[in-house]
Protein backbone atom coordinates (compact mmCIF):
# COMPACT_ATOMS: atom_id res chain seq x y z
CA UNK A 1 0.00 0.00 0.00
CA UNK A 2 1.61 3.64 -1.07
CA UNK A 3 0.26 6.28 1.06
CA UNK A 4 0.02 9.00 -2.08
CA UNK A 5 -2.85 6.89 -2.76
CA UNK A 6 -4.84 7.79 0.78
CA UNK A 7 -4.13 11.67 -0.12
CA UNK A 8 -7.35 13.46 -0.45
CA UNK A 9 -6.70 16.27 -3.46
CA UNK A 10 -8.24 19.63 -1.64
CA UNK A 11 -8.22 23.89 -1.89
CA UNK A 12 -7.63 26.37 0.01
CA UNK A 13 -9.43 29.16 0.62
CA UNK A 14 -7.84 32.38 1.18
CA UNK A 15 -9.71 32.49 4.49
CA UNK A 16 -8.60 29.28 5.27
CA UNK A 17 -4.72 29.97 4.62
CA UNK A 18 -4.93 32.75 6.57
CA UNK A 19 -6.49 30.83 9.61
CA UNK A 20 -3.55 28.31 9.08
CA UNK A 21 -0.54 31.14 9.08
CA UNK A 22 -1.96 32.47 11.85
CA UNK A 23 -2.68 28.91 13.89
CA UNK A 24 1.04 28.13 12.78
CA UNK A 25 2.63 31.42 14.27
CA UNK A 26 0.67 31.45 17.69
CA UNK A 27 2.24 27.57 17.74
CA UNK A 28 5.67 28.45 17.17
CA UNK A 29 5.34 31.56 19.75
CA UNK A 30 4.37 29.11 22.15
CA UNK A 31 7.01 26.51 21.09
CA UNK A 32 10.00 29.07 21.54
CA UNK A 33 8.72 30.39 24.65
CA UNK A 34 8.69 26.63 25.90
CA UNK A 35 12.14 25.94 24.08
CA UNK A 36 13.33 28.95 26.10
CA UNK A 37 11.86 27.68 28.99
CA UNK A 38 13.35 24.42 28.99
CA UNK A 39 17.07 26.10 28.30
CA UNK A 40 16.56 28.57 31.47
CA UNK A 41 15.95 24.86 33.12
CA UNK A 42 19.23 23.21 32.22
CA UNK A 43 21.63 24.23 34.98
CA UNK A 44 18.80 22.51 37.47
CA UNK A 45 17.90 19.46 35.22
CA UNK A 46 22.23 18.63 35.50
CA UNK A 47 21.49 18.76 39.39
CA UNK A 48 18.18 16.48 39.16
CA UNK A 49 20.13 14.19 36.84
CA UNK A 50 23.51 14.18 39.11
CA UNK A 51 21.32 13.62 41.92
CA UNK A 52 19.22 10.63 40.13
CA UNK A 53 22.50 9.03 39.31
CA UNK A 54 23.94 9.09 43.15
CA UNK A 55 20.93 8.08 44.41
CA UNK A 56 20.00 4.91 42.17
CA UNK A 57 23.91 3.95 42.83
CA UNK A 58 23.39 4.39 46.77
CA UNK A 59 19.94 3.20 47.65
CA UNK A 60 18.54 1.85 44.24
CA UNK A 61 15.18 1.67 42.89
CA UNK A 62 12.18 -0.76 44.31
CA UNK A 63 12.27 -4.13 42.02
CA UNK A 64 9.61 -5.95 43.95
CA UNK A 65 7.85 -4.48 47.24
CA UNK A 66 10.50 -3.82 49.65
CA UNK A 67 13.44 -5.56 47.96
CA UNK A 68 15.70 -2.57 46.53
CA UNK A 69 18.87 -2.62 43.46
CA UNK A 70 21.13 -0.60 42.96
CA UNK A 71 22.69 -0.01 40.09
CA UNK A 72 26.49 -0.43 39.57
CA UNK A 73 28.47 2.62 37.93
CA UNK A 74 29.58 0.60 35.04
CA UNK A 75 25.85 0.09 34.32
CA UNK A 76 25.08 4.09 34.47
CA UNK A 77 24.49 5.28 30.79
CA UNK A 78 26.42 7.87 29.61
CA UNK A 79 25.38 11.34 29.47
CA UNK A 80 24.62 11.90 25.59
CA UNK A 81 26.82 15.35 23.94
CA UNK A 82 24.01 17.01 22.48
CA UNK A 83 21.31 19.32 24.16
CA UNK A 84 17.79 18.53 25.26
CA UNK A 85 14.82 18.83 22.62
CA UNK A 86 11.45 19.94 22.70
CA UNK A 87 9.04 18.29 20.50
CA UNK A 88 5.69 18.65 19.43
Amino acid sequence: MTFHNLFIAHERSEDERQWLAQEIAEQQVRYDGIVAAMEALAPQRDVWYAEFLQRIQERGYNTDGDQRTRIKLADIPLRPDRPHKVVY
